[in-house]
């Protein structure tokens, strides 16, 4: 059976996309709530989409077969002095997912996952960190994609990917 989306590389023209992925990500629970502009507005969340795309940035958008997109994966270096919640060290991308609330749960995730590791491992990207907290259910999409815990906080992990 076909998929009912394709992946392709994100664009400089999906920044607004990004950051609606961005907004999703964060309001991840349903007892978030953050809007657009409390988001952007917030620079630990806004140096994750600020000056989109960067000469190292990489990501890849989930696109329905009606053309719209409906999710989006990537990876940005944060410096340790401005870092992101997943921050490993300055060498190591961040990775942001997020999915349309629709697409949830039909293998979105997985398939941005999967196509952003193959294609950093293409690019020479050895390591990708994230920050997920525990009771998200992208846990253990990460744990089952090859994501380990390198670092534990009250209720959030840090968690690393080695490319192969």
């Amino acid at each position: 059976m076909p998929t009912p989306f394709a992946v392709r590389a994100a664009e400089a023209a999906d920044l607004d996309f990004l950051t609606d992925m961005l907004v999703e990500a964060v309001n991840w629970s349903p007892t978030s709530n953050l809007s657009r502009e409390q988001v952007l507005s917030n620079p630990t969340f806004a140096h994750y989409v600020a000056d989109w795309p960067r000469p190292d940035d990489l990501g890849v958008i989930a696109v329905g077969m009606d053309g719209r997109p409906c999710g989006a994966a990537w990876l940005r270096r944060l410096p340790a002095a401005d870092p992101g919640y997943g921050h490993v060290a300055d060498d190591v991308p961040e990775l942001t997912i997020g999915v349309c609330e629709e697409w949830r749960g039909r293998g979105v995730g997985r398939a941005l996952l999967r196509e952003l590791v193959r294609v950093a491992g293409e690019l020479g990207i050895e390591r990708i960190s994230l920050s997920v907290e525990r009771a998200n259910h992208a846990a253990a999409l990460y744990a089952d994609e090859g994501f380990t815990v390198v670092e534990r906080f009250e209720d959030a992990d840090t968690m690393l990917y080695e490319v192969r």
